[in-house]
């Protein structure tokens, strides 16, 4: 509480904000790095604001759209994995959410825990393993 009561107000009071707008205009350099942290602190918080109340600004996927992030500047996503390149079995992503594409990283475990979905990797192994 002593936070709120007393260090934020005497922290606020002691930025050298000039009374006049010509006075912005005599702030030395210290004075102005003084004033960065509460300004990116508005920022911060007025971009925030924007994003929550202008969902049109929020860059987003068209409706249905599982591919997020993997290879966006292709018409289609499509990988050839030589089967001599496997070993006794692989594991491919199909949730979109890996890091490691194609190859499946469990990134769909904490996407089904998040959703509700039930997601999993296309598991290839070679036969009689």
């Amino acid at each position: 509480m002593a936070l709120i009561k007393e260090t934020l107000p005497n922290y606020l009071s002691n930025l050298p904000i000039p009374d006049s707008f010509g006075g912005w205009f005599k702030l030395s350099i210290t004075d102005w790095l003084q004033l960065i942290p509460p300004t990116a602190v508005v920022a911060g918080i007025g971009y925030m604001s924007y994003l929550a109340f202008c969902p049109k600004a929020r860059p987003q996927c068209k409706p249905g759209t599982c591919n997020q992030k993997i290879k966006k500047s292709v018409d289609k996503v499509v990988d050839m994995v030589d089967i001599e390149d496997i070993s006794e079995k692989a594991a491919f992503c199909r949730c979109w959410k890996t890091k490691n594409w194609p190859y499946c990283d469990g990134s769909h475990t904490e996407h089904n825990k998040n959703t509700g979905d039930n997601v999993g990797p296309l598991v290839v192994k070679r036969k009689g393993t």
